[in-house]
């Protein structure tokens, strides 16, 4: 039986207008709910409940997207109702001590099916929309695989087919910059941890260098980040800061060896819903042919394929008006009765 824990609703259950009103219908609730026997962190908002439900499954694993959505893409709340959900052992749902037995991609099924249960009871509805990022989508097609009848539609976003073809391209990206650049550190750092596969430090030392050598570590780019990173919501705090990295570190060096290894090439050849890719041209994360490769094999009743030019991992950051509006005219257009 599914338990909810610690206050699932608070006293400001509502949206407010700018001006004060609140929002009829509309849900604004926060807690920690007992999720494959586990408190986990669940945000839902909305401004309308009778609007479909949108989960958010965010990347890493173990890095939490929640301080970025609210910040760049809560512009979607208009449209959907959006569920956050610090996965097991991230972000709010970090705590120490966990199991490392817990933390397999199975568990995290188990946990993704009953948070989609309670979100369905909340709204009223059969189907939720899933909504995968980087490591999300692997969980997002793994999940809707298994459980069709509760998905309505996917959309993934740096959508993962083949892990180990994108992690080597990735890993080829960065020593072939590095090399344009005549970069002598960064040859030496990626030359010393190798090819891929890799544990979980080397996936750290890799996406470093990539990050430097594409500019995201500039201060222009950091800079774009200082609201969402230290911007105060009701939600959050900069305090959970401390967390978040302890989260990402132990949930990757956990997981990474089987999550690093999946294939949805074979594992999921064909989806049962309605699917939508969005594809940050720049990504050299996850190499937009990677993802290229996954969509053409892909059988699914239908299958649409956008491409965000000015992106790269993450186009809810990189071109949030966009993204929502691509959001709202693909998905929303296909769940529409």
């Amino acid at each position: 039986m599914l338990v909810l824990v610690r206050s699932w609703r608070r006293p400001h259950q509502t949206i407010s207008h700018a001006a004060g009103g609140v929002v009829p219908e509309s849900v604004a609730e926060v807690g920690y709910c007992r999720l494959g026997g586990v408190d986990q962190w669940v945000l839902i908002r909305g401004h309308d409940l009778a609007n479909p439900p949108l989960i958010h499954l965010h990347g890493g694993p173990g890095f939490s997207e929640t301080r970025l959505l609210r910040h760049f893409n809560a512009e979607l709340e208009n449209r959907f109702t959006v569920v956050y959900w610090d996965q097991r052992g991230a972000g709010k749902s970090f705590r120490r001590g966990m199991p490392r037995s817990s933390m397999t991609v199975e568990q995290f099924l188990t946990d993704l099916d009953d948070l989609v249960e309670m979100v369905c009871a909340r709204v009223g509805r059969e189907q939720v929309v899933l909504h995968g990022h980087s490591w999300g989508s692997l969980l997002g097609v793994l999940y809707a695989d298994r459980h069709p009848e509760r998905v309505a539609a996917y959309l993934g976003t740096a959508q993962i087919g083949d892990a180990a073809a994108a992690e080597s391209a990735s890993y080829a990206c960065a020593l072939a910059a590095a090399e344009r650049r005549g970069n002598r550190r960064a040859l030496k750092a990626l030359r010393a941890i190798g090819p891929p596969p890799y544990p979980a430090a080397g996936v750290f030392t890799e996406r470093t260098w990539l990050q430097r050598l594409d500019g995201q570590l500039s201060p222009k780019a950091l800079w774009k980040l200082r609201g969402p990173v230290f911007g105060g919501r009701p939600e959050s705090s900069p305090l959970d800061l401390v967390n978040h990295i302890r989260g990402f570190r132990f949930t990757m060096d956990v997981m990474w060896q089987e999550v690093s290894a999946l294939n949805l090439l074979t594992a999921v050849p064909a989806m049962r819903m309605p699917v939508v890719f969005f594809v940050g041209r720049r990504d050299h994360w996850v190499p937009p042919d990677t993802t290229v490769a996954y969509f053409d094999m892909l059988e699914a009743p239908s299958k649409q394929l956008l491409w965000f030019d000015e992106s790269g991992h993450e186009p809810f950051v990189d071109e949030p008006a966009t993204f929502n509006r691509a959001v709202v005219d693909t998905v929303g257009a296909l769940i529409t009765p």
